[in-house]
């Protein structure tokens, strides 16, 4: 947890692994804390990405970073993200939960599409993302 939670509680880091970080020419600005709670992070970027910013509201590393994710678009929505790490020896379980209420529109789409799993599918590849980060941190 001491190697992988730095990755998640600075917003700077979060741009080597995030699964969101897909258009190159996207503008991204950084509050004047990048790290631990009251760091912010905004992005404007293309309609794979759209708009919004992050802010941490509560951070107990190595263990935990809580973050509050709002979009602005393609759509506007308000969430909870949460991260919990887990250390058993050498490996460290990443938990990586968003919570958050439904709007009514996004209750129709979620008629036609999966979005906890389109969503899930995410952040499986930020995990993958984020243990190669920490890995390569940890070689000399």
């Amino acid at each position: 947890p001491e190697q992988v939670s730095p990755l998640i509680n600075d917003l700077r880091s979060n741009t080597q692994w995030s699964p969101f970080e897909k258009d190159p020419n996207m503008k991204r600005s950084f509050g004047e804390i990048t790290a631990g709670k009251g760091a912010s992070y905004a992005w404007d970027g293309n309609s794979d990405v759209g708009k919004g910013s992050i802010e941490i509201v509560e951070s107990t590393p190595p263990s935990n970073v809580k973050m509050n994710l709002v979009f602005e678009e393609p759509m506007q929505a308000q969430n909870d993200v949460e991260f919990d790490l887990a250390g058993s020896g050498d490996t460290t379980k990443v938990t990586w939960s968003m919570f958050g209420p439904q709007p009514f529109i996004a209750k129709v789409v979620s008629v036609f599409m999966d979005c906890e799993k389109m969503v899930g599918d995410e952040f499986e590849k930020g995990l993958a993302n984020l243990k190669t980060a920490a890995e390569q941190q940890a070689r000399p």
